[in-house]
């Protein structure tokens, strides 16, 4: 496939990105550990923190301090932030400039999971699209020009209530350096299909760059999707789960090479010890070996191993044990040709959006925030 666009991505003077590609913030799973462990394979791309929650990294909660730290190495450094407050939102970008802790902010308006949107926040928040605008240009006002604050959001509540076309309208007079769409609703959460259309409809739209965002599974799907809609750019999530040598795959599509990774399994369980490795090095074996047992499935995708041995890897506590486990594996197995192409985590079917009481019958011109919208910790 033929790539027309020009490759890479520039948020400002200082901070570009060689190959159009980010990887999604998500909860629980983007911290420092999986972001090294991603550009190792392809480091052109943008890598963004996990969501950190304004309030929390106002209020410096331990937690939240710890999630935001990035490695040396880490360049451009991409934080995500949560918030529905513009004051609180406009206070934890201060704090990033003033005290030099990223170099670039996304603010979070397309999570659809139920504790974030029966409270207003996350991808239901767009429909106050006053309170919407009101926290997007306090953020931007707030890095004054010091660090891109860029905007992800969904398409909206549900197909009855879409908000993209105006939200990223508002985004863009707000001065957001681009606005990343994750082609689904809040109430199509992670199944089906994206909708690809809704991303082409907002390039036409906007005069900055529109990113997008929904069912990348393979390098291919990247240059499909650009190709398709026009976007300047792809927004990688569930895609490299238990597959970040997707990345190296991504780099060789946009650099034009055929070649992609298609690992065996001993392959695989060397990426799986690395990845436990850095965990364990950035939290500590009692809490960065429990973090690794999420990713286990992921890894193991299609290949043949045992019930009882993917349930032993899923309980591990050390590396030592991780080391004792991996050893036992049929590690000569071909990376499984019928998973390439396939969805990746959670494929949760089309569900009704939890929404505060009133929420669609009220203004939208409402500016209140939403009671109990602010969270006091951060991650997954």
């Amino acid at each position: 496939m033929t790539l027309t666009h020009p490759a890479g991505l520039t948020l400002s003077p200082s901070v570009s990105a060689r190959l159009p590609v980010v990887l999604a913030p998500m909860a629980g799973i983007t911290n420092i550990a999986f972001r090294r462990l991603c550009r190792s394979y392809g480091p052109d791309g943008l890598y963004v923190s996990e969501m950190i929650t304004s309030r929390a990294l106002v209020e410096r909660n331990v937690k939240t301090m710890k999630l935001i730290a990035f490695d040396p190495a880490e360049s451009p450094r991409s934080l995500q932030l949560y918030g529905v407050d513009p004051t609180v939102i406009a206070a934890a970008v201060r704090l990033v400039v003033e005290e030099d802790r990223a170099d670039h902010i996304d603010l979070n308006f397309g999570c659809p999971v139920p504790k974030v949107t029966r409270r207003g926040g996350g991808a239901a928040l767009p429909w106050r699209i006053e309170l919407f605008a009101d926290i997007v240009t306090a953020a931007v006002r707030a890095a004054a020009g010091a660090v891109p604050v860029t905007v992800k959001m969904r398409m909206g509540i549900d197909a009855d209530h879409l908000t993209y076309r105006e939200a990223a309208l508002r985004a863009q007079d707000a001065g957001v350096a681009y606005v990343a769409l994750h082609a689904r609703t809040a109430a199509d959460f992670y199944g089906g299909q994206a909708h690809w259309a809704a991303i082409a409809d907002l390039v036409q739209r906007l005069d900055i760059p529109v990113l997008g965002n929904g069912d990348i599974w393979e390098a291919d799907d990247a240059l499909r999707m650009m190709s398709e809609t026009g976007c300047a750019g792809v927004v990688v999530g569930r895609g490299c789960l238990g597959r970040p040598w997707l990345f190296a795959d991504l780099q060789a599509a946009f650099d034009g090479r055929p070649e992609r990774a298609r690992p065996n399994l001993a392959e695989v369980a060397r990426t799986m010890r690395r990845h436990a490795e850095l965990l364990a090095e950035w939290a500590g074996e009692e809490h960065g070996l429990p973090d690794f047992r999420k990713h286990v499935a992921w890894y193991l995708k299609g290949f043949a191993v045992g019930g009882d041995l993917r349930a032993a890897l899923a309980s591990v506590s050390t590396l030592m044990e991780l080391d004792d486990l991996l050893g036992t594996l049929e590690l000569d197995q071909a990376f499984p040709e019928s998973v390439v192409g396939l969805p990746r985590g959670r494929t949760t079917s089309a569900r009704p959006v939890a929404l505060p009481d009133g929420w669609l019958t009220a203004s939208r011109q409402e500016r209140a925030i939403p009671q109990g919208a602010e969270m006091a910790d951060s991650g997954g």
